[in-house]
C-alpha cells in the first residue's frame, strides 16, 4: 500500500507541475495576445509624399504605442540601423461591461517621395509587433495614378465580412497599380460592437496595412452624433469644419486631386461654411467630394441637396462618389439641379455595396444616366491622369459594369 500512496503522491505532483506549467503557458499566451496590434490600418494624415498615418488597437488599454519605420521593402530592414522608432499616442476605447480596449496612433513625417518603406507597430516587446507591411510615398509631381472606391462594407458576422474582404482582393486584382482606397461610408453594422470592426479590419488586413484606407461618414459610423468607436480607427487630417467630430470631415491632396470628405450625419451648416473655404483654397486641377447619404442617388438627402450641391457648382467639383443606397447608379453631369453637356457639370456615382447587403433598385429619375443593381458586390477604379479622369465599376465577377470619362 505504501508503495502505491507514494507512486499516487508522485503523480499527483507532477500532475501539479503540469498544471502550473500550462496555466503560465496560458497566462503569458493571453498577456501576448492582450498586447498584439489588431485592427491595423495605414491613412494620410499630413503630406502624402512624405509622411503616413497608422491606428492599431488591442486589448491591453495600457500598453505603449511604438512605430519602426524603414526604408526599402527587404524582410530584415528592420532590424539594420537605419530603422526610425516613433513614439505614438495610446487612448482608450470603451467597448462595453466594464472592458477597455486600447487605441493606439502614430504619425511619421519627413519621407523620401516616391520611396518603399517597411514599417512595424507595437508595444516595442517581441512578442508585441505586427507583422511588417510596406507601402510607398507618393511621388513628386505625379500626374498619373490610381484609387480604388467601394461603399457601405456594412456587416455584422464574419462571414458578412468575408464578402468584404474578397471584393477588395478583386478590386486590387483588377487594379494592381492603386494607391489608396475612399470608402463612402457605413462600414460596419453596429458602430458599438468591436467584434464587427475586427472582422472589418481582419479580412481585409492584407490591402488595409499597405494602401491608406480614408473613409467617409456614414449613418452606421455615426449614431446620434456619436462616432467614439468609428473615429477610434482612424488617423486622418485633423483639417475639417468647426464643431464637426474631429475626423469625420477632412480633406487632402494626391498628385492633381483635391479630396473633400464630408459628413451627411451632423453639423451640416457648419461644414458648408468649411467647403466653401476649403475648395476656394485649393489650386489643384481636380475635385472629388465623398460622401453617404448622397443628392442624387435614388434616395436624395434634401439638406445635402441644398446647402452643399451649390457649393459643388460654385468650385466646379468633378465627381461626387456616394454611398448609402446600395444600388449602382450614375448621374448625367448636373449643375443648378439640371443636366448639363459633358464637362460643363457634376457626375454624382454609388457604387452599389461592397458587403452582404445589397437593395432592391429604386425608381429612375430624371438625373439618373445609369441605374441598375447588378446583385453582386461592385467596386470602381478611378484613374486620373493629366486633364483625363477614367472611371471603370466592375462586379466581384470581374464584369464591367460601367465606364466614363471626364475631360478638363
Amino acid at each position: 500500500m505504501g508503495g502505491k500512496k507514494g507512486l499516487w503522491a508522485l503523480a499527483a505532483i507532477l500532475i501539479m507541475f503540469i498544471a502550473a506549467a500550462c496555466d503560465s503557458e496560458l497566462s503569458q499566451a493571453k498577456e501576448a495576445t492582450s498586447v498584439k496590434p489588431k485592427s491595423l490600418v495605414t491613412t494620410f494624415k499630413g503630406d502624402p509624399r512624405t509622411s503616413r498615418a497608422f491606428t492599431w488597437h488591442t486589448n491591453d488599454p495600457d500598453t505603449a504605442a511604438i512605430l519602426q519605420i524603414a526604408k526599402g521593402t527587404h524582410p530584415d530592414a528592420l532590424e539594420g540601423q537605419q530603422v526610425i522608432t516613433i513614439k505614438g499616442a495610446t487612448t482608450t476605447l470603451d467597448i462595453g461591461k466594464g472592458r477597455l480596449q486600447g487605441v493606439h496612433k502614430a504619425n511619421v513625417d519627413n519621407l523620401e517621395p516616391g520611396t518603399d518603406y517597411t514599417y512595424r507597430v507595437g508595444n516595442g516587446d517581441p512578442d508585441g509587433w505586427s507583422e511588417p507591411a510596406t507601402f510607398t510615398t507618393e511621388a513628386e509631381e505625379l500626374t498619373d495614378f490610381t484609387f480604388i472606391n467601394v461603399t457601405d462594407s456594412q456587416g455584422v458576422t464574419e462571414s458578412d465580412f468575408k464578402i468584404w474582404g474578397h471584393t477588395l482582393n478583386q478590386a486590387f486584382g483588377k487594379f494592381p497599380d492603386a494607391r489608396f482606397i475612399v470608402h463612402n461610408g457605413d462600414l460596419t453594422e453596429d458602430p458599438e460592437d468591436e467584434s464587427e470592426w475586427d472582422y472589418f479590419f481582419s479580412e481585409a488586413k492584407a490591402w488595409l496595412t499597405r494602401f491608406p484606407l480614408m473613409p467617409a461618414t456614414g449613418n452606421h459610423d455615426e449614431v446620434d452624433k456619436n462616432a467614439d468607436h468609428y473615429v477610434s480607427h482612424f488617423n486622418v487630417p485633423d483639417n475639417g469644419a468647426d464643431g464637426s467630430i474631429p475626423g469625420t470631415t477632412y480633406s487632402f491632396d494626391y498628385g492633381p486631386v483635391h479630396f473633400v470628405f464630408l459628413n451627411t450625419e451632423s453639423n451640416k451648416k457648419e461644414q458648408t461654411k468649411w467647403l466653401r473655404q476649403d475648395l476656394s483654397a485649393t489650386d489643384k486641377a481636380w475635385i472629388i467630394v465623398a460622401l453617404h447619404r448622397g443628392p442624387y442617388g435614388g434616395n436624395q438627402d434634401q439638406s445635402v441637396l441644398k446647402r452643399w450641391v451649390p457649393v459643388f457648382d460654385e468650385f466646379g467639383v468633378d465627381l461626387v462618389l456616394q454611398g448609402h443606397n446600395h444600388e449602382y447608379s450614375r448621374s448625367y453631369p448636373l449643375k443648378d439641379d439640371q443636366i448639363v453637356a459633358e464637362g460643363k457639370g457634376t457626375v454624382y456615382v454609388v457604387t452599389n455595396a461592397s458587403g452582404a447587403k445589397l437593395n432592391a433598385k429604386k425608381k429612375d429619375k430624371y438625373y439618373h444616366q445609369v441605374h441598375f443593381q447588378p446583385n453582386k458586390q461592385t467596386f470602381a477604379g478611378i484613374r486620373i491622369n493629366g486633364d483625363t479622369l477614367t472611371y471603370q465599376a466592375y462586379d466581384v465577377d470581374g464584369m464591367k459594369l460601367d465606364e466614363f470619362v471626364l475631360k478638363h
